[in-house]
């Protein structure tokens, strides 16, 4: 089963099963299978997915390994930085989990789902059940958009994060910077006349990123290798990527699955590719929350440490729990 929301709209959507073709795809962070959704996209009304009974039996227990600390979150991201420092990065992206227990409590999923819509009314929200994996999420980074019509390919760049409240530093808009030369630097290579705008805050709840957004127009036969060729970008992974997936693999104590991967939307008038953050895996007693940062060499252990308690509050605070 697979619900999800589009931006901007209310509207909540499933997957048929009625045909081959593929809807939408979920594409891991690194190297491996997607997993695939295929028929027609349906609408559903609200009432009657409020109504829905989600079975979660299908899904594994949650992992005993225990979560990172943040003593040992901040001597990992030293680490990092004497990395970054060494080898002369720009940005490395570093991510940790998070476990949410559900002994003696249950989730309503659609509830949840509901909450994360209401809070994030510009993101593509998901949830899902299928082959014993279970994820849901909610972010509003688009990796590509592509109009069939007009064939305009619209991408972005999203870097840097603050409370919405305070003021960007040095740090943020370094780190910013050279995600937006990058994805530039890749536009370039397919037209001249790519477009860019500006860089503004992009507010995503109770927090806040710096974006700046591309667009031109390209031949439909070259967007699989865009995407390739974007994914993954120095947002979620960093700067050069030969350097930094080696890296992420080194430090990071688990694989990233479907975290910052990418869902594909293949839609009547548009394709749609969302970057997949904010998310969590779902276990049969619990949730396991991904989150990460752009570690520069200015950064600070303990920021990084508030920043990704920060952004674990995306999932966590939506979440609805009911009496057994």
């Amino acid at each position: 089963m697979l619900f999800f929301k589009l931006p901007f709209d209310d509207q909540i959507f499933t997957c048929d099963g009625s045909s081959d073709e593929v809807a939408v795809s979920f594409h891991p962070f690194a190297e491996g299978k997607e997993l695939i959704f295929n028929g027609n996209i349906k609408k559903l009304l609200t009432a009657e997915f409020l109504n829905l009974n989600i079975d979660l039996s299908s899904l594994s227990k949650l992992p005993l390994q225990a979560d990172e600390n943040e003593a040992e979150y901040c001597a990992k991201i030293s680490e990092v930085i004497s990395f970054v420092r060494e080898k002369k990065l720009p940005k490395l992206v570093i991510s940790r989990r998070k476990t949410v227990s559900f002994v003696n409590q249950k989730i309503s999923f659609p509830q949840t789902f509901l909450n994360l819509a209401k809070t994030y009314p510009n993101a593509l929200v998901y949830f899902f059940i299928k082959d014993g994996q279970g994820w849901m999420g909610a972010f509003s980074e688009i990796l590509g958009s592509f109009d069939k019509n007009s064939s305009v390919f619209k991408t972005m760049a999203l870097a840097g994060t603050l409370p919405k409240d305070e003021e960007w530093s040095a740090k943020e808009i370094g780190e910013q910077k050279p995600v937006a030369d990058y994805i530039s630097g890749i536009l370039k290579r397919y037209s001249e006349k790519a477009k860019k705008s500006t860089t503004t805050d992009h507010i995503s709840g109770n927090i806040k990123h710096l974006r700046t957004d591309f667009s031109l127009t390209i031949d439909a036969h070259n967007l699989e290798n865009i995407i390739s060729e974007l994914h993954p970008t120095p947002a979620v992974c960093g700067i050069p990527k030969e350097v930094c997936i080696p890296a992420i693999e080194a430090f990071e104590d688990q694989p990233r699955n479907l975290y910052a991967g990418y869902i594909e939307l293949n839609l009547q008038n548009s394709v749609q590719y969302f970057v997949n953050l904010r998310c969590a895996e779902v276990f049969r007693d619990g949730l396991m929350v991904y989150v990460g940062g752009g570690i520069t060499a200015d950064s600070s252990p303990e920021k990084e440490w508030r920043e990704t308690e920060l952004k674990s509050e995306a999932i966590i605070k939506n979440l609805h729990f009911t009496k057994y």
